[in-house]
């Protein structure tokens, strides 16, 4: 089989096509001849030393396609069947394998397209909203990088569950992508300085909660927009790590919480994986939430959807195509 594989750190010229031997299944495990590939941020902080992986490697984990093998035990799934996950070992590639239990088959109505795009964006999307901070009628929300691939599912299920919206975003058309999604208001941060826009849009109350993951050049000043008791959810960097928070920062800004959610921790058994995948493909078949692709490279260009992906060209989501 074609694979992307990635030999040491460095940039996305780094990112290369290879020929593979074809992966066998184990036990409890299925083989998956992929269609569509999701790329995602978690990727290009692999493939730079941001987290630590080892080399030589196949990035992703995110796809779809058809299942083309199935090992001992295996009873959820059959050869020719739809099916979609976040949890396969190197996606990046023709044919990838992953546990049984860590794949939702697809509707008959939901394209091989969609379900590639939302196995991890738009599970992540469902947990920020549904279990980080359990957004409810009349709660006020800011999310950072709304026109993303998150931030625009982020958006459609916040306005599903009666919040509403403030978010940021870099281009005009970008913002039209967002209120398209349902966002009440959004930011140029380019021509303004979210801060004062924000209290000025919530007549000085702030919103309950702030959705970040861009982090580093977001994080600090992203506290002055939060109401006393506020959460403030860090879940992703693209603008890089952090710095080190000091607690009685949260005190004096009024007592917030701070948390940094990761996908893994709100999958944590098959049977929640499930609930969640099947909200969120339930939201696409009932024809409420709208997942954008917004452009699709070859598999051999896979260097090229990084650059554009770290460039912040890209509005919602970025695929390979095998």
């Amino acid at each position: 089989m074609n694979a992307i594989r990635v030999h040491a750190l460095g940039g996305p010229e780094g990112l290369r096509l290879e020929e593979l031997p074809d992966p066998n299944p184990g036990a409890d495990e299925i083989v998956v001849r992929l269609e569509k590939v999701g790329v995602n941020y978690i990727e290009v902080y692999q493939r730079n030393g941001q987290y630590a992986m080892k080399f030589p490697h196949t990035p992703g984990r995110e796809g779809a396609g058809v299942v083309a093998a199935v090992g001992s035990g295996v009873t959820c799934v059959k050869v020719g069947d739809r099916v979609a996950s976040e949890a396969f070992t190197g996606s990046y590639a023709e044919l990838a394998a992953a546990k049984a239990d860590r794949v939702v088959k697809l509707p008959d109505d939901v394209e091989i397209s969609t379900g590639a795009a939302v196995m991890l964006q738009g599970v992540t999307a469902h947990y920020l909203a549904t279990s980080t901070y359990p957004l409810k009628r009349g709660d006020r929300c800011l999310i950072h990088a709304v026109a993303g691939g998150v931030g625009l599912l982020l958006c459609q299920i916040a306005k599903r569950r009666g919040a509403w919206v403030v978010g940021t975003t870099s281009l005009p058309e970008k913002a039209r992508q967002a209120r398209e999604a349902g966002a009440d208001e959004v930011i140029l941060y380019t021509e303004q300085d979210f801060v004062p826009e924000v209290r000025r849009l919530t007549s000085g109350l702030g919103v309950h909660v702030v959705y970040d993951s861009v982090g580093k050049t977001t994080f600090d000043r992203s506290l002055d927009c939060i109401v006393p008791r506020g959460t403030m959810v860090l879940f992703g960097e693209t603008s890089g790590p952090v710095p080190a928070v000091n607690p009685h920062v949260l005190n004096h800004k009024g007592s917030l919480f701070l948390t940094r959610p990761n996908l893994a921790h709100h999958l944590a058994t098959p049977e929640e994986l499930a609930a969640r995948a099947a909200d969120v493909l339930g939201g696409i078949s009932e024809g409420w939430l709208r997942v954008h692709i917004d452009r699709t490279y070859p598999l051999a260009e896979a260097a090229d959807a990084h650059r554009a992906l770290e460039s912040r060209q890209t509005a919602g989501k970025v695929l390979l195509a095998t």
